[in-house]
């Protein structure tokens, strides 16, 4: 390899993409093409450096399989920034094992990071943390291992094991301070803001509060009935009854949660539930018939019984009530929460990290839109939406798979 092609390579491993380009930019072979592509990608012009990547990946020789391995993780990068989650993963599969095989267990831990990287961002934790197990990244450059522990530290924050992204992210920091790289090292701080910002509020009792992270891992796992509105289920420490395709039967839920030990009056059931102003004899009648399914679902963790004006939660043992709730109601939160990482995602990328249809995405992008909470740049396929990130607004707790730790 020459000179230049070395010293670029350098270059761009230190966060210096206009070093890199000073020494390649007037080149078209194919090493060249690909320290280019990742040049732009590093200076965010994300389409280009695609361009440029694909360009290097046919350059390259039959021979040259590991060359062309490293533009395909490089391709993947690119596409997990670019939140196109429809990449074909299994290329990235193949890119890895070729880099393990081939000896270049760097880029090949990389591929694997990424892969995790990925997997989290849709809320699959399970195979996320099964790429990482047994992975020790203590051979790795300091910008590979502060990577390696903002995945570890975002599955640890999904799961709500809160001590464990602590450590994490201070071994993320080290390892970024190490690289001495700033866009890494404000990459890690803008994921440690996460342990520090309110999460959510409780509801107990009439009165409310903020919790951080370490206060809803503590409060699950008290023995309290937690009506959790983050998640849309009713839980105690060992067990979880799921209403999130229920909206009806949740609604009453955090009614009576909110109320609780008070019972709530019919007409307020009737307005949380149906939106009714006035309770009718058909709303009472659907309420009775509602509130009979919600005692069902509910039976092994609290009953529901009927009071002179209305209903009230009462749990099967001795413990409080309380409603975990996000610091903002929305109801289209779940948008908002992975808009609010500041990138731009397209309504099919966000459908497949919601798992939901593409329809119903884009109908809450479109409320957004109208109210001005959203905005989106471009037409058709390539139309993109984006948010600035709001202070205090719950991204965790409303991310797939944020509390399946318990």
């Amino acid at each position: 390899m020459d000179s230049l092609i070395t010293a670029a390579a350098r270059a761009l491993a230190t966060g210096d993409p206009l070093g890199a380009l000073k020494r390649v930019a007037l080149r078209d072979d194919a090493p060249a093409l690909a320290l280019r592509g990742i040049a732009m990608a590093q200076l965010g012009d994300l389409v280009r450096a695609k361009a440029l990547l694909k360009s290097a990946a046919r350059a390259f020789g039959p021979k040259e399989a590991v060359a062309r391995a490293r533009c395909v993780v490089a391709e993947a990068e690119i596409a997990l920034v670019s939140r196109d989650l429809g990449w074909p993963a299994k290329a990235l599969d193949a890119a890895r094992s070729t880099l393990e095989k081939h000896g270049d267990h760097v880029n090949a831990a990389h591929a694997r990071n990424l892969e995790a990287r990925r997997l989290l961002l849709i809320g699959r934790l399970d195979e996320a943390e099964s790429r990482l197990a047994g992975f020790d990244p203590t051979t790795l450059p300091p910008a590979s291992r502060a990577a390696h522990e903002l995945v570890t530290a975002g599955i640890a924050i999904r799961r709500l094991r809160t001590k464990a992204a602590r450590a994490a992210l201070a071994r993320a920091e080290h390892a970024a301070r190490q690289a001495d790289i700033p866009a890494l090292t404000v990459e890690v701080e803008d994921a440690s803001q996460v342990m520090n910002t309110p999460a959510a509020r409780l509801i107990a009792r009439g009165e409310e509060r903020p919790l951080l992270l370490e206060d809803v891992e503590a409060l699950l796992a008290s023995g309290a009935l937690v009506v959790d509105a983050c998640r849309n289920v009713v839980r105690d420490a060992g067990m979880i009854v799921s209403l999130a395709t229920r909206p009806v039967l949740f609604a009453l839920a955090r009614a009576l949660g909110e109320a609780w030990p008070a019972d709530v009056p019919r007409s307020t059931l009737v307005a949380r539930a149906f939106g009714g102003k006035h309770a009718d004899e058909s709303h009472r009648a659907r309420l009775r018939v509602e509130v009979g399914r919600l005692r069902v679902e509910l039976r092994s963790l609290a009953d529901v019984s009927a009071t002179k004006r209305g209903f009230a939660l009462k749990p099967r043992r001795p413990r409080d009530v309380v409603v975990l709730a996000p610091p903002v109601d929305e109801p289209h939160a779940a948008v908002l929460a992975f808009l609010a990482d500041g990138e731009s995602w397209s309504s099919s990328a966000l459908a497949i990290a919601l798992g939901a249809s593409s329809r119903t995405v884009q109908r809450s992008l479109e409320q957004l839109a109208a109210a001005g909470k959203v905005q989106s740049y471009g037409r058709g396929r390539a139309r993109r939406w984006m948010t600035p990130p709001v202070p205090g607004f719950p991204t965790i707790l409303l991310l797939p798979g944020s509390l399946s730790g318990y």
